[in-house]
Order: C-alpha cells, then sequence, then structure tokens
C-alpha cells in the first residue's frame, strides 16, 4: 500500500480505528490464536483499521520477534479488509529494525512512536523520524507526546519528507495543534493526516475536530465496539444528542475510572476486552492490574454504556 493509498482508507474512515490489545496465555507468552479472534470480531464490528502492537497492543512489552508475529497475526485475521498499521519506536536504529519487521509481516503502514527516554531538540527529532520513513516503504504516521514534541515548523517539515503521511497527537495542547494545522495547511499542499491520539480520545474529540483533527483511535471499540461506533456515526452526522449522551453516561465516567490508576488506558481496556468474554491474559510488567473494585466499577460503567444505546433506539 503506498503513502497515498494508506492516507486514502484513512482520511475518510468508515468506521473507527481499532487499537487491539495483545493477548498473553496463562504461562504469559503471546497467545496468537485469541489475538487473531480479538482483532477479526473488531473488523467484523467495523473497524476501518487495525493498528497492531502499538501503545494498547503494548508495543513496549514484545520482543521483536514476538513483535513481527504479533503483526504479521494481525495481517493474517484483517486478510486485507482493512490496512494494518504497526508500532515502530525506541532509538533510531531499533525504530528502523522494527520497521523492517513490520514490513516483512505485511503492514501496511507504521506509527512511528516517541524514541526512547533521551529529550532530544528540534534537529534531531526531524532526522530520527526521516532516517526511519527513509528505510521503509511503508507510510509513516508520527505520534507526537512525552518526549516527541514538535514545533509548527518541524511538522512541516516532517509533511515534506516522503513516506510521512500523518501526526497523531497525544500531548493535548490545542494551542499548538491549531498551529501545526495552520502551519501545514499554509505551506504544504495535499492532504495530511491529523489524529487525536490521547488516551480515550472520544472524550476530547469535540474540541479536536474543530481545530481541524478528524481522525481518532478508539480503545473503547477493543471492548465495547457497539458504544464506539455509535459515537462514531454521531460524530459524523451531526447527531449532538447521541455525542453528549455517551459522553455525559459513557466516556466521563470511564475517563474518571481510567484516572484512579497508572498505566490503567491499556489495563483496564485489556480487563473490558475479558469482561466481554475474550481472555487476553493480564498486562505485562511494568504495567499492573486494575483493583477488583475497579473492574466491578468498569463492568458497571459498560452496562451502562450499553443501556444508553437501548435508549437511543426507543
Amino acid at each position: 500500500m503506498t503513502p497515498a493509498d494508506l492516507a486514502a482508507r484513512l482520511g475518510v474512515p468508515s468506521g473507527p480505528l481499532f487499537f487491539p490489545v495483545t493477548a498473553y496465555g496463562p504461562d504469559g507468552s503471546v497467545d496468537l490464536d485469541t489475538y487473531r479472534a480479538h482483532v477479526r470480531q473488531g473488523v467484523e464490528a467495523g473497524a476501518a483499521a487495525v493498528f497492531a502492537a502499538c501503545g494498547t497492543g503494548e508495543f513496549h512489552a514484545l520482543t521483536p520477534e514476538e513483535f513481527e508475529t504479533v503483526v504479521r497475526a494481525a495481517v493474517e485475521a484483517t486478510a486485507g479488509r482493512v490496512p494494518v498499521v504497526a508500532g515502530a519506536g525506541y532509538g533510531t536504529a531499533l525504530a528502523v529494525r522494527y520497521a523492517g519487521l513490520a514490513e516483512a509481516a505485511g503492514a501496511d503502514g507504521l506509527l512511528a512512536l516517541p524514541p526512547y527516554l533521551v529529550l532530544a531538540g528540534q534537529e534531531g527529532l526531524l532526522r530520527h523520524y526521516r532516517e526511519i520513513a527513509a528505510a521503509t516503504a511503508l507510510p509513516v504516521i508520527v505520534y507526537q507526546r512525552d518526549n516527541a514534541v514538535f514545533t509548527p515548523q518541524t511538522v512541516v517539515d516532517l509533511a515534506r519528507t516522503p513516506g510521512i503521511v500523518g501526526l497523531k497527537d497525544g500531548l493535548g495542547d490545542l494551542d499548538l495543534m491549531q498551529r501545526i494545522v495552520s502551519a501545514v495547511r499554509g505551506e504544504v499542499p495535499g492532504g495530511f493526516l491529523y489524529f487525536n491520539g490521547l488516551p480515550t480520545a472520544e472524550q476530547t474529540q469535540l474540541a479536536y475536530r474543530a481545530v481541524g483533527v478528524p481522525l481518532y483511535s478508539s480503545a473503547v471499540f477493543c471492548f465495547a465496539p457497539e458504544i464506539a461506533l455509535a459515537f462514531h456515526g454521531a460524530l459524523e452526522t451531526g447527531d449532538r444528542e447521541t455525542v453528549d449522551r455517551l459522553l455525559d453516561g459513557f466516556y466521563r465516567p470511564f475517563v474518571e475510572l481510567r484516572a484512579q490508576g497508572r498505566g490503567y488506558a491499556v489495563a483496564l481496556v485489556k480487563a473490558g476486552v475479558r469482561l466481554r468474554g475474550l481472555d487476553v491474559g493480564e498486562v505485562r510488567p511494568p504495567l499492573h492490574e486494575p483493583t477488583e473494585d475497579h473492574v466491578k466499577q468498569l463492568a458497571q460503567i459498560i452496562e451502562r454504556g450499553y443501556a444508553l444505546l437501548k435508549e437511543e433506539t426507543k
């Protein structure tokens, strides 16, 4: 899939962007059969793309060998129905290696995660992502968050780089994002993709859409696809009543529960998948499992979310 092809597929998504969790068996090893089932369920539910072995998929916890098998399993499970985008990260040399592994596994694109540990300047960050893009034929989406924060001019330079097709924002600085969108719009012709990559992005997507960021990741889709689809459809059609009902009754309580534990942006999602009947195992260290009480609260929030969907159809 060329950069233009991937941009076209992601630019007008038919459904949420799906970030599956990585399944582990009782012994802690990757459970590929369960993972394939998880990915297939998401695609059949209406996902527009699969982002495999990224943040929600515990990229940080996978060995390179596990990473390649997970990406390959996602490619097999989607069977070409939707694009598969894989994570790539750490230092430049390792990120390039992960890009090669993703390409060999059949991925359609890369989500380039922040470099490991260091606080680099703009020149170094630009060189890092350009070297990743130059090392692979896969289109690259750059993830802004943590120690990878860009000036508008750096994003202009990234947008001019062959192979780099978009920016995913996990920082949450809307003033900066507005200046980035404006700068790229004024200096780089063509469609550069923007994604809201904050945890539980639905909670902030109304604001992101207003500054020109139409796409967002949906971790909720992992365990409550019908709720995520209803929210996505309401956003696309301008059904503000449904958007507000789901924000007030489901997403806000979920975000407030998520804030009660470090790492819950992944651990709580994985617990939600288990609650819905698919045993994807626990998170790997250094993440930890939610408390029993928090899992009970999560079950209640999910139940309330589905009740809201029933209210909508009456």
